[in-house]
């Protein structure tokens, strides 16, 4: 049996276990960074606060963190009979770059998930913005798999982002099973987000403090910085029986030249703040090889099959120069593509060496994230250990540090 059929028939159920609702963190501790961390470390595990992880990493380590910051993506149009239609904005339609739509000043397309759809049959839906004097506008395009491009005008002036910010709500993890409240406008987001586009949090980093950043910098970690705009794929369940059932969600990413440039030379690999920058930095590897072999492919997208039925035949190292070639050739300072990366047990690691990361879903990719990490079996002993010791889990739970 080859790799990919390996892999297509795991087992989604041998990555179960017990979650109790009261194990599920509802909101933050007040000091982020006073959370409990699982220690995992050639072997061994422990059970530290989060503030040690600057000391437990080798001075010089480069750490590598998600700067993408959630938007207030929900919105909730009430139409003339009392109905509210919820519209929650996932990923650009027109234009699609990130950048321009947030900058757009009267119309723009997202694609959509519309929520209680039934009761919008057609028409014109409308909400007041007092804040900025005008009112915006919602009509239904054509569907989109289970969403709808929804196209959005307004008056006035106003960037699409202070429309957002100021009529938009946080959309916090369903799992949570409450409403949003003003604290999570600022709980759920990375002391260092500055890049709209992410319609939930890279939670690993919600740990971090400027003060804990500062101590990094003290002790010569190297702090550097990409982006995955994280999409609700990320809470979609794994409903099929095999992993093979399951499709990814495609999410966008952009990795700095000069990051590039700097894990070319990285032997020892990095440590990855969260399984988005894990996906962003393995993703490279693919595609480079994509470049090595067409160094003229306009289609670069990583694939969710493509590590376990592509035959890997050059090395890290050759694999990013293919990329920085690429950016020679479109005079880019920067990478920007798409990855639908599913990684499992079974994938080889190339760049991410350590990962701090939260304790996930049971039946989730980002358990089977981990398990291909520190080992198909050892996951569990993991988890194992962090509910014997009651350590809270998801989003704004507890952290791990997993050095196998």
């Amino acid at each position: 049996m080859s790799v990919l059929d390996n892999i297509r028939n795991l087992n989604i159920s041998d990555f179960d276990y017990p979650l109790p609702d009261e194990r599920i963190a509802k909101h933050p501790l007040a000091d982020r960074e006073r959370c409990k961390l699982l220690y995992y470390h050639h072997g061994n595990i422990e059970e530290r606060v989060f503030s040690d992880v600057p000391q437990l990493l080798p001075a010089g380590s480069m750490l590598v963190y998600n700067n993408t910051r959630v938007i207030n993506a929900r919105l909730r149009f009430a139409k003339t009979t009392g109905s509210i239609i919820e519209i929650f904005c996932l990923e650009p339609e027109l234009p699609r770059d990130y950048e321009q739509i947030f900058q757009t000043t009267s119309s723009c397309e997202w694609t959509c998930l519309v929520g209680n759809s039934k009761r919008w049959k057609s028409g014109e839906l409308t909400l007041e913005i007092p804040e900025l004097q005008t009112q915006l506008h919602a009509t239904r395009q054509e569907q989109k798999g289970n969403a709808w491009i929804i196209r959005f005008t307004w008056d006035g002036g106003s960037p699409f982002a202070d429309v957002l910010s100021a009529i938009g709500e946080i959309p916090i993890p369903p799992y949570l099973n409450r409403a949003s409240e003003a604290s999570d406008a600022t709980d759920y987001q990375t002391v260092y987000s500055h890049i709209d586009g992410s319609v939930a949090a890279p939670t690993a980093g919600l740990h971090f403090t400027d003060a804990l950043l500062q101590q990094c910098d003290e002790l010569g970690l190297r702090r550097r910085e990409l982006t995955l705009h994280v999409g609700a794929g990320t809470f979609r369940p794994v409903k099929s029986e095999t992993i093979g059932g399951h499709e990814m969600h495609h999410e966008f990413i952009a990795v700095p030249r000069a990051l590039i440039e700097e894990l070319a030379q990285e032997a020892d690999g990095v440590t990855a703040v969260g399984t988005t920058s894990v996906r962003t930095l393995e993703s490279l590897y693919y595609i480079g090889q994509i470049l090595e072999d067409d160094p003229q492919a306009t289609d670069l997208t990583v694939t969710q099959w493509m590590p376990y039925s592509t035959p890997c035949r050059i090395t890290t190292r050759q694999a990013l120069e293919n990329i920085l070639r690429h950016l020679d050739a479109t005079h880019s300072d920067t990478y920007y593509g798409s990855t639908q990366l599913l990684i499992a047990p079974g994938f080889q690691y190339r760049i991410t060496r350590a990962m701090i990361t939260n304790f996930h879903q049971p039946q989730s990719t980002l358990l089977l994230l981990v398990a291909a990490f520190v080992g198909k079996d050892r996951w569990r002993e993991l988890y194992n250990f962090a509910l014997a010791r009651d350590f809270r889990f998801l989003s704004y739970g507890d952290a791990q540090l997993l050095i196998p």
